[in-house]
């Protein structure tokens, strides 16, 4: 089997009894560790009108990010392209590349990343049509490359850098695969979406795929949640935790979790037991040989180059302990320039 390299999403989770600010330096802090431990890539996600999430600008959050690391590539997953101007995200993003080159990534979608309300405020102009969105994706590569113009003259991304930040399409239901394809651009899976989008998306990727100036050869990352403890009960204790957070997603309670006690003595109801079935396949948890064997039949399964895992947790050191048994697993080796 190939050797899988591995990256880390994380959404700066504000647990119970903290802050958004505690949320966000422990992603400072979670960063500075996944480099440490070799994973290969560092991605922060766009979240609106949620006040359990602290990632809201994810092109704001990697710079501190970036300077606060040496190697470990630093992205976005995604920026929300329809809830912004893509003059303004080249320019954030001209901005990020000419400040550490060759280390910035820009994972973009057409979800929301929140609710319609939200996304209209964003973006007045937000017309939800996939039209738009892809004429978005256009005018993203004339202005990395200083192609764009109108009859007035030459529009220019300031500031112009002698690299273009890496780019992947987001897909949680397949339907993007042929978009990536076509404009010749990474693939990113968020199986932790969509726990039932079919391995057969990355063939029609492949398959469709067309070389560009950004991407000569098909790529394929794939996200999961992941969850590893050092024992059975405290693996079970974390994915009890994941699974309640998801259940309340559904219900639309973007609040703040409850503390761990109330969590662990809720009982699931009939039809709750059925969502957590219908949520199995987004997550992945146990401890480390379990974790190893899912995750590199995970790989295996959707023939991807890359596995990108993100975890929530009610307490802090269980997550970060996660994330140093997985790269144990896996045999992450930190990378030096």
């Amino acid at each position: 089997m190939k050797d899988i390299k591995v990256g880390i999403l994380d959404q700066s989770i504000v647990r119970h009894g903290a802050t958004a600010r505690e949320a966000l330096l422990e992603t400072i802090e979670t960063v500075k560790l996944a480099e440490d431990l070799g994973y290969n890539r560092f991605w922060v996600s766009e979240h609106h009108n949620s006040p359990s999430i602290a990632g809201s600008a994810p092109e704001v959050l990697m710079v501190k990010l970036a300077d606060e690391t040496k190697h470990i590539k630093i992205g976005s997953g995604g920026i929300m392209l329809p809830n912004h101007s893509a003059f303004k995200m080249a320019e954030n993003f001209r901005m990020l590349e000419a400040l550490f080159p060759g280390r910035i990534e820009m994972g973009m979608g057409r979800a929301p990343g929140g609710d319609r309300i939200s996304a209209m405020l964003l973006n007045p102009s937000n017309t939800f049509k996939e039209e738009d969105y892809l004429k978005q994706i256009d005018h993203l590569q004339h202005f990395f490359r200083d192609t764009a113009a109108t009859e007035s003259g030459r529009i220019y991304a300031i500031p112009q850098a002698e690299s273009v930040p890496a780019q992947w399409i987001l897909s949680s239901s397949g339907g993007s695969a042929k978009i990536a394809a076509e404009k010749g651009l990474g693939l990113a899976i968020a199986k932790f979406i969509n726990g039932n989008v079919p391995p057969e998306i990355v063939k029609i990727y492949r398959d469709n795929f067309q070389p560009s100036e950004s991407l000569q050869e098909p790529k394929v990352l794939l996200s999961s949640f992941v969850m590893c403890g050092e024992t059975p009960q405290i693996a079970a204790n974390m994915r009890k935790y994941m699974d309640y957070t998801l259940v309340q997603f559904e219900k639309g309670n973007f609040g703040k979790r409850p503390p761990f006690k109330e969590v662990e003595q809720y009982e699931f109801s009939a039809y709750e037991q059925q969502r957590l079935e219908a949520n199995s396949n987004r997550i992945i948890s146990g401890t480390q040989d379990q974790v190893k064997a899912e995750l590199e039949e995970l790989a295996e399964t959707y023939d991807v180059d890359e596995l990108v895992i993100t975890t929530m947790s009610y307490d802090k050191q269980l997550r970060l302990k996660s994330f140093q048994l997985i790269a144990e697993a896996m045999s992450l080796q930190p990378q030096f320039a």
